[in-house]
Order: C-alpha cells, then sequence, then structure tokens
C-alpha cells in the first residue's frame, strides 16, 4: 500500500532515546576500483526528515522546480556492435576470447557453460565484447577453424543472456512472452520513463537509481505535502533533493509536486491511494518534451524495484507485446524474510498505449483490465499490433525486488501512522502496533501486526537475486536490510 510520510507527531519527542539509536553503519564498504558517488549512510536521511521542524522550509527554495519541463534525448550509447564477419551482438551479453586465446595459445574462457566455479575463476579474464570487437574472435568454446584458417562467427552469450544477438536476459528468456521468436535489436533505443511517488524511502531510493541508472531515461519523482491519511508532512525528499543528496542521478529526476488533497481522500482512503499515480502520471508526463508513442513508461511503488537487465531488454529490442508487468522477490521488513513466490504487478506499457488505452492515467495500467478500456480495441487496430500482456520474469526468475515495511524501527512507525483511511484494518491507530520495541520484535520474528508468525524460507545472501546489487557492494550501509539486526544469536556461536 502507498503512504506518505506523517507530520513528525509529538511521540517522536518523548522517545528521543530511541530516535538516537537509529542503526547506522559507521563504515562504508571498501570497493575495488573507483569509489561510486557518496551515499549518505542507511538511516540518516530518515533521521533528516523527522527532524524537519528545526529545518527551514524546503519550499521556499523550490523556484520553479516543480514546474520545470525535460527534454528527453535519444540514447547514443553503442549498446549492440557488427564485427567484421558481420554479426550484430549486445556487449553486455557477448563473450569475447581471453588474452590466451588471442595469442592463439590453450585456454579459453567458460561461456554458457564449466559451473560455478570454472566461470568464478574467468571472471577476471572475461571481458564484454567492447574494443576488441575488431578482432572478431569467438571462444574456442563456440569457435571452429576453417581449413583456410578463417573462424565461423556468431555471438556467444555470456551466462545471463540468450538469443542470437545474447540481448535476452534469463529473466525475459524464462518468461511467458509469447513472441520470443520475433525479438530484433532496435536502431534507436526507446526511451525509458520510471514514475514513482515517494514517502520516506530514501534508502530504497539510491538502490533503485544506481540500479536503474543505465536503463532509465527519467525518473518522474512525485511527492506530497499531505500524507494519504489528509494531515500536512514535510518535503523531505524536496530537501535532500535540493541539498544535492541525488546530484549524482539529478540530470534524470524531474520533481513532481502535489499541493492538494483529493475531495474525499479522508473518507475514502482509496481516492487518495488512486489519486497519487494518477497526478504523477498527467503532470509528470504533461512536462515530458520530445516523448515518443514506442518510448516505455514504467510506474512503480517505491519499495518496486525493477532489476535494470528487464527495463534494458524494453529499451533495445522490438517485439514484445504490452501490457507488461514484473515478477517480483517478496521481502517482509529486510532481505532476510523472504515471503513464498512473487509480486507479479502490472507496472508497463508503451506511452501510446498509456495515452490512446489507459487515458493517460498510470493506477488503470497498475490494474489487470485493460481488455474492458474503451480505446483497446481501436489501439489494436491503429497500431496493427494483437495486445496480450506477459510478465518479466516468473516465480523462480526474480525479475526486481519488492521489500515491504522495509525500514528501521522509526520508518515503520512514520508509515503506520501515515496510513491512507481504506486500507483496514489500519494498524497505526492502535498505540500498541506503534511501540518501536513493538516494532523491532516483529523485524526479528518477521510477525505481522495481526499476531501472526509466517514461516519463511531460509534466505542466504549469496542467493542470486537475493538483493540489488548496489545493496550487497554497500553491505555496511544496507546491513540493517540485508541481515535481521534483532536476530539473536544461538549458545553455539
Amino acid at each position: 500500500t502507498l503512504t506518505l510520510s506523517h507530520h513528525c507527531p509529538f511521540v517522536f519527542q518523548k522517545r528521543a532515546e530511541d530516535l538516537s539509536k537509529l542503526r547506522n553503519p559507521s563504515h562504508p564498504a571498501q570497493l575495488a576500483g573507483p569509489e561510486p558517488p557518496e551515499v549518505p549512510f542507511a538511516g540518516k536521511e530518515h533521521g533528516a526528515a523527522f527532524a524537519h521542524d528545526q529545518l527551514p522550509d524546503p519550499v521556499e527554495s523550490m523556484g520553479d522546480l516543480h514546474t520545470r519541463t525535460h527534454q528527453l534525448q535519444d540514447d547514443k550509447t553503442p549498446y549492440f556492435v557488427r564485427t567484421k564477419a558481420g554479426a550484430l551482438c549486445f556487449r553486455q551479453g557477448t563473450e569475447v576470447a581471453t588474452p590466451k586465446e588471442y595469442s592463439g595459445k590453450s585456454g579459453g574462457a567458460v561461456a554458457n557453460g564449466g559451473g560455478e566455479a570454472g566461470r568464478a575463476g574467468a571472471v577476471g579474464q572475461r571481458k564484454p565484447l567492447e574494443l576488441q570487437q575488431q578482432s572478431s574472435i569467438a571462444p574456442k568454446a563456440k569457435a571452429r577453424a576453417r581449413g583456410n584458417g578463417k573462424r565461423l562467427v556468431k555471438c556467444v552469450c555470456r551466462p545471463g543472456w540468450h538469443g542470437p544477438y545474447c540481448g535476452v536476459p534469463t529473466m525475459v528468456y524464462h518468461s511467458n512472452l509469447p513472441t520470443k521468436e520475433r525479438l530484433t535489436p532496435r536502431e534507436t533505443p526507446r526511451r525509458v520513463i520510471n514514475a514513482i511517488n515517494v514517502n520516506h524511502e530514501f534508502d530504497l531510493l539510491h538502490v533503485r537509481f544506481h540500479e536503474l541508472a543505465q536503463a532509465v531515461d527519467l525518473f518522474l519523482v512525485c511527492e506530497s505535502n499531505f500524507t494519504a491519511y489528509g494531515e500536512k508532512r514535510p518535503l523531505s525528499f524536496l530537501r535532500l533533493l535540493l541539498n544535492g543528496t541525488y546530484d549524482y542521478i539529478r540530470h534524470k529526476i524531474l520533481y513532481v509536486f502535489l499541493d492538494h488533497f483529493p475531495e474525499g481522500g479522508r473518507q475514502d482512503g482509496w481516492i487518495a491511494d488512486d489519486y497519487l499515480r494518477t497526478f504523477l502520471t498527467r503532470n509528470g508526463l504533461s512536462r515530458v518534451v520530445g516523448a515518443k508513442s514506442d518510448d516505455v513508461f514504467v510506474i512503480n511503488d517505491a519499495d518496486e524495484i525493477p532489476a535494470h537487465e528487464g527495463l534494458l531488454f524494453l529499451k533495445l529490442f522490438d517485439g514484445w507485446t504490452e501490457p507488461f508487468a514484473i515478477h517480483m522477490r517478496k521481502s517482509l521488513y529486510g532481505f532476510f524474510w523472504k515471503q513464498f513466490g512473487s509480486l507479479e504487478v502490472v507496472s508497463g506499457c508503451t506511452l501510446g498505449m498509456l495515452r490512446e488505452v489507459y487515458d493517460g492515467d498510470g493506477i488503470k495500467l497498475r490494474r489487470r483490465e485493460y481488455y474492458t478500456m474503451p480505446g483497446f480495441r481501436k489501439y489494436e487496430n491503429d497500431t496493427g499490433h494483437i495486445l496480450v500482456q506477459w510478465s518479466v520474469g516468473s516465480p523462480f526468475h526474480f525479475a526486481g525486488w519488492h521489500c515491504s515495511w522495509c525500514f528501521p524501527p522509526e520508518g515503520i512507525y512514520f508509515k503506520l501512522v501515515s496510513a491512507q483511511n481504506g486500507d483496514f484494518p489500519r494498524w497505526g491507530d492502535y498505540e500498541d502496533k506503534r511501540d518501536l520495541n513493538y516494532i523491532r520484535d516483529l523485524i526479528r520474528t518477521g510477525g505481522w501486526f495481526d499476531g501472526s508468525l509466517q514461516e519463511y524460507p531460509p534466505a542466504d545472501p549469496k542467493e542470486h537475486m537475493y538483493a540489488p546489487k548496489y545493496m550487497l557492494e554497500h553491505y555496511d550501509r544496507y546491513h540493517y536490510l540485508l541481515e535481521n539486526p534483532y536476530k539473536q544469536k544461538s549458545q553455539t556461536e
């Protein structure tokens, strides 16, 4: 359920000691190679949101930020390369020869085989197809020499990539897409627009921006000065945007400011919940210049993070159908409580379908009833496309992550008291459910506010798609979501 963060209540003032105990890592992860843009430690931005009364109102510094337009530019990145022998290959998904192979010596890269140990050993030698494409040499595992010494060349896919161009990620290869045999690379990539409403999910926002920086051309980020319950709240994301916190991705953010609460939203919370997505879509897209009908629109909740490989596929290939959903790994309180199955959410389509079928309304896209929409048949006839819904990923091949209630205890409190008046029972109305020690115990046990305790399968941080790559690379920074901070050690440990 989408909620907006609440105006800092008096309870926080009475619990200054609790607020001072935000679980902040003290040391950033040590990584090899260039250091990524600096990101404040997890939890500190939540603390800034709680202390908003002592900070100047960012509205005074907003200027025309909420009315500016954004000019979409074509993506000139050379995602594909044509070898001298004529093979068109996706750089990121294609193997090249190791240095030994270039010199004609024995040994070769692991290509689509060799086991995990072999792959791990070859990681240091394996290179994506980049500057080496002029050599037109494929690994020996796939190449065969002719009598004249020339090689038969084709794209040789790295693990996790498929298809004749090595551009189809596993999450699409194992999806229910009905047109896999008709996929072709585009000459000019589509532009991808990702729309989200933001409350106080600041740590997850950093993860989203780093995960999708390559695939997404524009982020529409909507913030309101009202909670979903209808009370005034601070513009915490705006404050962070203005103070430089998101400068590393600022050129791809269009800020959408919702300065009013919908009529009837206090009585019926679903009106407020729906209106957030309607306003985000219509206001945001009205300020985008240069958009094309076949550009991609993806709308997520802030706790839904698509994997970049899936969105990059949509950007680079023709032949997929619409609308599309995304299968996401389900977690509660942190990635350490993995829920069964996957969360499948209808999340995207082309801008043409959004306009002609969904009336430019993101909440209508999130529902599954596209075939009942008035413009459905006309859009099919006008475009010649058969509209067939499909899902990126599957219950066994995740295409993203849904981390529900993934905050420090103070952030969960924030969400409880901000919830819309419609998602009953509204746990924030119960004083005992708002107690921070009670919330800590829920995180520790994986329990729910109704007193139930689920049986979750064991989650190993080393498992595939455990969490977004950026979080794992900054483990110290995000450890409160990657390992249970309240887990009690056994006597034998």
